[in-house]
This record gives C-alpha cells, sequence and structure tokens, in this order.
C-alpha cells in the first residue's frame, strides 16, 4: 500500500508522497518536460496526470503551464516549503527505519547546482573510487540556495554550487565560470561572433530571479560596469524556463557556459564582447565536517577540475 502523509490543507487530504516528489521536481526544474526526463524518468503525460491529481486532492491550482514554462500559483508557493518539508520528514524516517534495520554503512553524499551534472557526475565520484566498495554515494541536485541550507543542516557532505554568504560553510573555487548570450540560432545577432552588452538595450532581455541571488548579482554587476541599463523583460528561475522563454519571445539571455551542455538546435550560445564576466563555481562544505571521505574528495577536487574543463577545451 502507498505510503501517504496528511497534509493541513481546509481539512485532511490524503496525499501520496510520489505527488509532492513531481511536484517538488517541476517547481525547482521549471519544466513538466525536464523534471519528466532529467529529474523523474518517467513520461511527460503521466507526470502531468500525477499534478493533476495532486491539484485535485488539494483543491486549488498549484501550477499555471503556459508557453513559457510551468510556474507556480500563489498557492503553488505555498504549498512548496510544506512539500519540501514532508518529503524532507519522510526521508528521514525511512533513513532512520534503514539505519535500524541493517549495520550501518558510510555514506558520502554530493550535491549539484542543476546544470553542473553533466560536466561532474561522471568523473567526481571516481575521487572515491577506492573506498566504493565499502560505502555509499549519494547524489542530488537543486538550487544553490538550498544546496546551502542541505549543507548547514549536514544533509549533504559537500556541494557544487554558488558563493552563497552561508557563515558556517566553507568554500573552494573549482571555476570561474564565464556568462553567456543564449539567444535564438535565427536571430540577427546569432551572426556575431561576439554580441555586445549595449546591444541588449533595444531587443527582450530576459533576467535571473531572485531565487539565484549570486548570479542575479554577477549579472547586474557586468551590466553596470558596461555602462547598460535595462529592465528585464522577463526573469527565470532556471535553465529549462530561460530556454523555454528565448524559444517562446525571441529573447536573449545572459547564463552561465554549463547551459551549453543542454541547448537544443533552435537556441545557440555567443560570449560576450570585450570584457568576460564571470561567476564563481565553488565546492562548499561544512567547517565542522571532520569526514574523512570529505577530506579525500577535496584532495582531489583541484585535479579533477583540470582534467575535465581542459578536456572541454580541447573538444571545441
Amino acid at each position: 500500500m502507498p505510503l501517504r502523509y496528511d497534509l493541513p490543507y481546509d481539512g485532511a487530504c490524503a496525499v501520496e508522497l510520489r505527488h509532492l516528489r513531481y511536484f517538488v521536481a517541476i517547481a525547482e526544474t521549471g519544466s513538466l518536460t525536464f523534471a519528466a526526463e532529467k529529474r523523474l524518468n518517467t513520461a511527460q503525460p503521466s507526470l502531468s496526470r500525477q499534478i493533476r491529481d495532486l491539484e485535485q486532492e488539494v483543491g486549488v491550482q498549484l501550477l499555471i503551464r503556459s508557453p513559457h514554462g510551468t510556474e507556480l500559483t500563489t498557492a503553488g508557493r505555498a504549498f512548496l516549503d510544506h512539500a519540501r518539508l514532508s518529503l524532507s520528514q519522510a526521508e528521514a524516517a525511512g533513513e532512520a527505519a534503514r539505519r535500524a534495520a541493517q549495520p550501518t554503512r558510510p555514506t558520502f553524499s554530493i550535491g549539484f547546482l542543476t546544470g553542473q551534472e553533466v560536466d561532474w557526475l561522471p568523473h567526481a565520484p571516481g575521487i572515491l573510487r577506492d573506498q566504493l566498495p565499502e560505502i555509499e554515494i549519494r547524489v542530488s541536485s537543486g538550487f544553490s540556495t538550498n544546496l546551502a541550507d542541505d549543507l548547514q543542516r549536514g544533509k549533504i557532505d559537500v556541494a557544487f554550487l554558488r558563493r552563497e554568504p552561508k557563515p558556517d560553510l566553507e568554500y573552494r573555487l573549482v571555476r570561474k565560470e564565464p556568462l553567456v548570450v543564449i539567444l535564438p540560432s535565427d536571430h540577427p545577432l546569432a551572426a556575431n561572433e561576439a554580441i555586445d552588452p549595449r546591444d541588449f538595450t533595444k531587443k527582450t532581455f530576459i533576467g535571473i530571479s531572485d531565487i539565484a541571488p549570486v548570479l542575479r548579482a554577477a549579472i547586474r554587476d557586468y551590466l553596470r560596469r558596461s555602462g547598460v541599463e535595462i529592465i528585464a523583460a522577463l526573469e527565470v528561475d532556471n535553465f529549462a524556463m530561460a530556454m523555454s522563454l528565448v524559444i517562446s519571445t525571441g529573447g536573449l539571455a545572459l547564463l552561465p557556459v554549463s547551459i551549453q551542455g543542454y541547448l537544443p538546435p533552435s537556441i545557440t550560445s555567443r560570449p560576450l564582447a570585450g570584457e568576460q564576466p564571470t561567476v564563481d563555481l565553488v565546492i562548499g562544505y561544512h567547517r565542522a565536517n571532520s569526514s574523512p571521505l570529505l577530506k579525500k574528495f577535496l584532495s582531489g577536487i583541484d585535479g579533477l577540475a583540470d582534467r575535465i574543463y581542459n578536456q572541454a577545451r580541447a573538444e571545441r
């Protein structure tokens, strides 16, 4: 029988944990398609049906589906925090049960800022290859701010993220990630080898919402240094939403170069003319974490970063 969790919304309603997991995945990726294919390994029609069932149980619309992506309603934003808490509590309960049922096996948890899995996930666990037969490696992905919160709570051991202002965390620079312009492949500016930021002013500019404050600040600082005053026509939370809006509006956006691994043929990227702005990709961990696995992992990061990014340059 499926595990259910009763949520206090206008009377008790039985909502299955899988519904909450699906809802959170869509909220974090901003796309039914992206959530289905990249996070949940399920078919989009099935995912849409599960969300309809969830909204029917709760009694309100949680998501707005449009050509611009999938966005949270006001009710959906309120529901999201409770959904995350419910999943976290269920995960903790399951973990406690597993620990009680079998001898403790050392675990090492790695978090990835969404978009970084392409470069890092195939290689990062290999740093601990000598220990792999005796340990369990767990992997998660999400927004940088959420990863920082998970590090603080001890939910994960290490994360590839932005330099979030958290007093208990230590950061090591992995890469200064260049920002690039993404735009429709048939956009007039796509014919340029590099794009001048002054060309943004007469185009639809897609900005970054405050759910990614470090990236948002890096873009704003760059535009200010370039003498460009621009108000974003729309703001996005994630890569999937950015690509959807670029296609639907014919606009352009500034995003980290890691997005290039996700671009469809209808979207291209170009470097910026002049100054090459960057945003730091760091590896973060809690300063109180004394795990020998963490120490070994950190010792291998610099060499692995060199191999990953040197190989990427060679392939270009």
